[in-house]
């Protein structure tokens, strides 16, 4: 469990610089370059990843449950990861509407995501990891929002048909994580 607290910890610390300390963000962007900046964090954010997916291996051997949670909640999180998807594909997709109503879908579909596993997973590794995401999104939502507000920021209208494109590359990139990827990934066929 230290490691994937480890991990969490260096992966949430990176990503949390911009909601408490974002004048320091910028002072050292603008000191180092922001292709530095990106490289640096790229590859703490790289060894947060590493250590998380080593440490939440390794609590495969030592399982501590809290719950048993409900045959339901499988269904759920299947249901509400489709949306997830949609959402973080839709941050890469240049003028949906979802960016313009949301702002940030990515963080809105990591919520989502972490939501889903943290009510269809009963583990105390589990409560660790997703509750720990969740946490962080909706700060990270919460904070960006803030900023968007501040800085006046509106994003472009958007349009249905760059909609339908984040729909099909998140739909596109469920299924196949989800039917081929997430076993051999994660060691757990989510429709098994």
């Amino acid at each position: 469990m230290t490691i994937l607290i480890a991990g969490l910890l260096i992966f949430m610390a990176a990503h949390s610089v911009r909601i408490v300390a974002d004048d320091w963000r910028a002072q050292r962007i603008a000191q180092m370059g922001a292709g530095s900046w990106k490289v640096l964090y790229s590859l703490v954010s790289l060894a947060g990843i590493a250590l998380i997916v080593w440490g939440y291996g390794m609590t495969r051997a030592g399982v501590i449950s809290l719950w048993d949670p409900p045959a339901w909640t499988r269904h759920a999180a299947h249901l509400l990861t489709l949306p997830a998807f949609v959402l973080i594909a839709a941050a890469y997709v240049p003028g949906t509407r979802m960016k313009a109503k949301l702002g940030h879908p990515m963080i809105a579909g990591v919520k989502l995501w972490a939501f889903a596993h943290l009510i269809s997973n009963g583990r105390l590794a589990d409560v660790v990891l997703f509750g720990s995401f969740l946490v962080w999104a909706v700060f990270d939502f919460r904070a960006a929002r803030v900023r968007d507000r501040a800085a006046g920021m509106r994003y472009a209208a958007g349009s249905a048909s760059r909609d339908v494109a984040a729909a099909v590359l998140g739909i596109g990139a469920w299924f196949v994580f989800a039917r081929y990827l997430h076993a051999w990934l994660i060691g757990v066929h989510p429709f098994a």
